[in-house]
């Protein structure tokens, strides 16, 4: 079956709303689930397995990297809207410069990101710290009508001052940015930093232990769009990637409340805690588990690769937690929502999108890891990709604490 017959059979498969469908954007597919229900040959685990991406019956890798919004269900047509875009605006041919901490400020309209703090390709870690970048939307946008424009954005170094080591998730917080920063051997512990987002970037530390002892390695952090407290992952990715100290704590979800300074532990129980947010109204809180990865010890496939929803009380503690995404190839890394509650993550293939129920409704493909990226502004997006760096146009819009931006 070929790539256009499968598409015509997906068409089908939507229902009523098909005619809708069939008037898809240039940059989209539909993707026939049922096509794949049944395979001719399946493989074994030692062969095709979380590091291998999925390529559907009739297509190939490059079909699906042309058009690389794909459509799994019809809400998804209402995210990506008449004319979604994806651009590649910058490449490293190996050093990972875009990997996380995407946040946007709202003020210069840059986008600021990091770079890998544990990769061998990027000699991060713990011999230096990983950097922090920007971009402009403005000059990004100029370019959002070309699929490559690497080169075309000036990609600038952050020289945050004192400096923040080993920067990975990132958010707004009181109109500058807060860091989770991983920490760098035994005597640079794992901090929350604050950075002024223009010139000079002076940076002061929000927070850096849990009653006198250091954290793992900070992963990411998420401020709860009504009590405004600061939530944040705490995870073992710097010892398993040679730049931190073996663990004194356990992989753990924490909660500052910046009036009072009181930390307190408010999940655990995971393989590697990672992406955190929360839903629009606070209601829900999401947690990214990558249990399944341990860094330069590898990967171990029967552990999680997972996102968890919990409910948020009313003094901020979280409870009934249900599993909500399973996610291959990969892992969920960032997560983040959009303002209708879609919920989004950073996969080993591109970025997944799910309804709030947790049904998968889209992807964007990039064919490579995407560890974090956010919207920047309604109906823009800057995506991570390690090695590339790439700006996107969609209907939806993001979801923004606006006392915090």
């Amino acid at each position: 079956m070929t790539a256009t017959s499968v598409l015509v059979a997906a068409l089908a498969l939507l229902g009523p709303s098909g005619a809708q469908a069939s008037k898809l954007p240039a940059q989209a597919q539909v993707i026939n689930q049922k096509a794949f229900n049944v395979l001719n040959n399946t493989q074994p685990p030692a062969v095709f397995n979380a590091d291998n991406i999925f390529v559907p019956p009739g297509y190939t890798e490059q079909d699906l990297t042309e058009r690389p919004f794909h459509v799994y269900d019809e809400e998804f047509l209402k995210i990506i809207g008449k004319g979604p875009t994806l651009t590649r605006i910058a490449h490293s041919p190996k050093d990972p410069l875009y990997h996380e901490a995407v946040v946007w400020s709202k003020k210069t309209d840059e986008v600021f990101f990091v770079q890998n703090a544990g990769a061998k390709a990027s000699g991060t870690g713990l011999n230096k710290s990983a950097i922090i970048e920007k971009i402009s939307l403005f000059e990004a946008a100029a370019y959002s009508n070309q699929s490559d424009a690497s080169g075309r954005v000036k990609v600038s170094t952050v020289p945050s001052s004192p400096m923040v080591i080993n920067p990975n998730g990132a958010i707004n917080y009181r109109g500058e940015i807060v860091f989770a920063g991983e920490g760098q051997g035994n005597s640079s512990p794992p901090a929350l930093w604050v950075m002024n987002p223009q010139s000079p970037y002076n940076t002061t530390v929000l927070l850096n232990n849990f009653f006198g002892r250091q954290f793992n390695s900070l992963n990411d952090v998420a401020i709860h769009p009504k009590s405004k407290d600061v939530y944040f992952t705490d995870t073992i990715y710097g010892y398993v990637q040679d730049f931190r100290p073996s663990p004194g704590l356990r992989d753990q979800v924490y909660r500052l409340n910046p009036s009072t300074g009181a930390v307190t532990v408010v999940a655990d129980d995971f393989g590697h805690p990672n992406g955190f947010t929360f839903s629009p109204d606070g209601k829900y809180a999401y947690v990214a588990d990558t249990g399944i990865n341990y860094g330069f010890y590898g990967m171990n496939f029967t552990q999680p690769a997972s996102i968890y929803r919990f409910n948020v009380n009313e003094d901020g503690t979280l409870d009934n937690r249900k599993i909500f995404a399973f996610v291959s190839p990969g892992a969920p890394d960032g997560v983040h929502c959009d303002s209708k509650g879609n919920v989004y993550a950073g996969c080993g293939d591109g970025i997944h999108v799910w309804n709030p129920s947790g049904k998968l409704i889209g992807k964007i493909f990039l064919g490579s890891t995407t560890a974090n990226f956010q919207f920047v502004g309604d109906g823009r997006m800057v995506i991570c990709a390690e090695t590339d760096l790439y700006y996107a146009t969609v209907a939806a819009d993001g979801n923004y604490v606006e006392s915090e931006m």
